[in-house]
């Protein structure tokens, strides 16, 4: 395949020390991002730079295995990051998301709040009319802004919103969720015209309307959920299968070759994709052993997924083998390789790995590389505990600059869930899950109910960003699973951090915290 990694002219500029970054208050030390700090806001004096720069905001928030992503995928029942010996204690931050203990001086619950916010405010300088940015720089930063909205109001369920001429003195006034979700489809409705056609392809690290057709899609998906009506109406359910259908009209399909989607090459499924490096995503899971020509000194041996989510996938559960009957989603552990990185696994790594040359890793301590099904809890446990979650892989690099953000299989399943949920379209949700299943070299369901269409989509899209949205849809976040007893309803949000309501008084705690 072609490789598709852009240089993008990043203008990389300080940020400087957001001392008040909750408050949504910038210090004077980004030259692109304001002329002036506190009133008579004149727009920023370099526009291409300020959206190259968002771009780069975007890449960084995506790239840590904290933060957003400890947020959403640290609290579902598909990932978890035991604390083996004194490695990765990190004072209980991942023990409490996966127990769903945390409080409002989380670190992830606080830098992801100052992260996204601080993203909001430098958009909206762009987007102000003294910036006179282009329709299309307009609407990039508009989709920029949606996106990192989004999230704040999907997190936090409430939003601050500091207007680009309000100095420091000014409170941010704070959008609800209802306010947030009407501010965010009107950025991605306005930007729709100006945004450029994107297919399938290179161009796809840049906002595009296809990318907008997505956000909305998960817009009106999860209406219901945020809007906090009493089910999913029907209407909103056809306007997700609209604009799954603008997607598939640029073009975006299906690929067979799973875990070459993850690959920085062309394919027909990345919608969006961000030159982050893909280093958190496999050297947190590989063991210490596991290392390539590029990374000799190996994984850092964190992340895990539970027994019962690696169960959830077709084939035997207790061998992972190449032909040992599993689905193409689950991957496999070689017995050995014959090139650089090769024999590490794809998918889900259990039981004993192996070296290049076929023969049995071990850890450092000399026992075999055993990685087993079973933990005896989130403390207390060995290197060799919990099964290893791997999609992207390191023979692409140790630290290959390529990460899928929106992806066509999951607009894919969003329409059919959209249909089994009363949106109307002529196509059926089983036979299209069957399709994908078909593709991904899985049997075909004989029915399909609402856990079905959970179960497919932890299948698909695991630790792509979704479990915690999706469990929260599906009404599963609140229920127990392995070393996760509390079920809070109100953990369906996180709390606003401590020092956000210190220096905001407009803001106000989430209910439970």
């Amino acid at each position: 395949m072609k490789n598709r990694f852009i240089k993008l002219s990043i203008l990389l500029v300080a940020l400087g020390s957001f001392i008040a970054c909750t408050d949504l208050e910038l210090e004077d030390t980004d030259s692109v991002s304001r002329v002036q700090t506190t009133g008579d806001f004149t727009g920023v004096s370099d526009v291409a730079g300020s959206l190259s720069n968002a771009y780069n905001s975007l890449r960084t928030n995506v790239e840590t295995h904290e933060n957003l992503y400890g947020l959403n995928e640290g609290t579902s029942d598909e990932l978890l990051i035991p604390t083996r010996g004194t490695d990765w204690g990190d004072n209980g931050v991942w023990r409490t998301l996966h127990q769903h203990t945390w409080d409002a001086n989380h670190n992830f619950v606080l830098n992801t709040w100052n992260e996204f916010n601080s993203a909001i405010f430098n958009l909206t300088e762009i987007i102000a009319p003294e910036s006179d940015a282009n329709v299309q720089q307009i609407a990039e930063a508009k989709f920029l802004r949606a996106f990192h909205m989004y999230w704040i109001m999907d997190l936090y369920g409430q939003v601050p919103f500091r207007e680009v001429d309000e100095g420091p003195d000014v409170n941010p006034r704070v959008m609800t969720r209802s306010e947030a979700f009407e501010f965010v489809m009107q950025d991605l409705n306005e930007a729709m015209p100006d945004l450029p056609s994107i297919g399938p392809g290179n161009g796809t690290v840049q906002a595009s309307k296809a990318a907008a057709h997505y956000l909305l899609a998960k817009l009106y998906l999860n209406k219901h959920i945020y809007l906090a009506t009493a089910s999913a109406e029907a209407a909103d359910m056809t306007a997700v299968i609209d604009h799954v259908d603008a997607i598939i009209g640029a073009g975006f399909e299906l690929q067979e070759g799973f875990f070459e989607i993850f690959e920085p090459s062309d394919d027909t499924e990345t919608i969006l994709y961000t030159t982050s490096s893909a280093g958190n995503r496999m050297w947190s899971t590989l063991h210490y052993a596991q290392g390539t020509d590029d990374n000799a000194a190996g994984g850092w041996n964190g992340f895990s997924t539970l027994a019962e989510f690696y169960d959830l996938f077709e084939g035997d559960e207790n061998v992972n083998t190449p032909g040992s009957g599993q689905e193409e989603r689950r991957g496999y552990v070689p017995l050995n390789g014959n090139s650089t990185g090769t024999y590490i696994g794809k998918g889900f790594l259990i039981n004993q790995q192996y070296a290049a040359d076929g023969s049995e890793l071990t850890d450092r301590a000399g026992n075999p590389l055993v990685f087993t099904k079973d933990l005896p809890g989130l403390l207390g446990n060995n290197e060799r505990n919990g099964i290893r979650v791997l999609k992207y892989h390191p023979s692409n690099g140790a630290f290959t600059g390529h990460v899928v953000v929106f992806r066509f299989a999951d607009a894919y399943l969003m329409k059919a869930e959209a249909i089994m949920r009363g949106g109307s379209s002529s196509d059926d949700a089983l036979t299209m899950v069957n399709n994908l299943r078909t593709i991904r070299k899985a049997a075909p369901l004989s029915s399909l109910t609402a856990q079905d269409m959970l179960d497919e989509r932890g299948r698909e899209l695991y630790t792509e960003y979704w479990r915690r949205q999706d469990q929260i849809r599906f009404g599963t976040f609140n229920s127990t699973w392995e070393f996760k007893d509390n079920t809070e309803e109100f953990r369906a949000l996180f709390p606003i951090p401590s020092v956000a309501l210190t220096s905001n008084p407009n803001l106000t705690q989430n209910p439970g915290y």
